[in-house]
């Protein structure tokens, strides 16, 4: 069985009510995060989980809303004693790991103080730590659409989305365990290779930046799917459930949601819902 609990369910928008993009799958011992957007990190110790809990991090793309908690992460699962984070992403997520954490990153006055000043490792050896005290070193893959994750009795397949190219390489997932397959759209146009990564998936999580009926610029209307016109791409899926997220908070009322679920079961007849932050589903 897989479990995932949904970390941020909101947009890049400052919003009480909803992080932005993170959702957590277990397996096992593995702990894979998919994104880690502002407001995750708060929202996995309210989950009841650690930082070194994480065993993975898979990135859809690089936009701020999707990784802005990940130095945060990083850094607290190190200062636990977590084991190192297997971190998969589009380039240059390792440029951007460094940038973070070495030698000359941003966190360095950190991290020289933390390790090499003879309080700070006084506060490590009375936490169980050894000296010297190596920095944050996450296992860093840089990945492309088409290329497939392996862990442990688990398989990540993966495909290109259209959404901020050619600025960013974005992906949609398919998680696979046990019979059982999540799909995770990122932030996707509907497109064919989307499509196939979705057939027969047990749950389906898609994006949503606009109901059914509101008006966007015409160079939006191609990346930024419906609800009804996600619900159709699911039935032709032969998707057994179909959750929303990323709500904004001008769709995020009462009226939004009624909009948003009449539109899907005018075109789906599987389970239905809009994800909020905290929910979790077995898989």
């Amino acid at each position: 069985m897989m479990k995932l609990t949904v970390l941020g369910s909101g947009s890049p928008e400052a919003y009480a009510r909803r992080a932005s993009s993170g959702y957590l799958v277990e397996i096992g011992e593995d702990r894979i995060l998919f994104d880690c957007g502002g407001g995750v990190f708060d929202n996995l110790l309210r989950a009841g989980r650690l930082p070194r809990d994480i065993t993975h991090i898979v990135f859809s793309h690089l936009h701020s809303d999707h990784m802005m908690d990940y130095a945060r992460l990083v850094h607290a699962a190190w200062d636990e004693g977590g084991a190192a984070i297997k971190v998969y992403g589009p380039a240059p997520i390792k440029a951007i790991t460094e940038g973070y954490f070495g030698p000359n990153g941003v966190m360095a006055h950190d991290l020289w103080a933390r390790t090499e000043l003879k309080p700070s490792q006084e506060v490590w050896l009375a936490r169980g730590g050894t000296l010297p005290r190596p920095w944050p070193n996450p296992e860093v893959c840089e990945i492309s659409p088409g290329d497939v994750i392996e862990g442990g009795g688990w398989q990540i397949k993966s495909c290109e989305v259209p959404h901020a190219q050619p600025a960013l390489t974005c992906m949609g997932f398919a998680l696979m365990y046990d019979d059982k397959t999540f799909v995770y759209s990122g932030d996707a146009a509907i497109c064919d290779d989307m499509e196939t990564l979705c057939q027969d998936a047990d749950l389906l999580l898609h994006w949503c930046y606009r109901l059914d009926g509101q008006k966007a610029h015409p160079v939006m209307h191609a990346l930024t799917p419906t609800p009804s016109q996600i619900a159709a791409m699911a039935t032709r899926c032969r998707v057994k459930q179909l959750m929303l997220t990323h709500f904004r908070i001008n769709m995020d009322d009462e009226a939004g949601h009624k909009n948003a679920s009449k539109a899907m079961r005018a075109e789906f007849d599987g389970l239905i819902g809009i994800v909020e932050d905290l929910d979790s589903y077995s898989i």
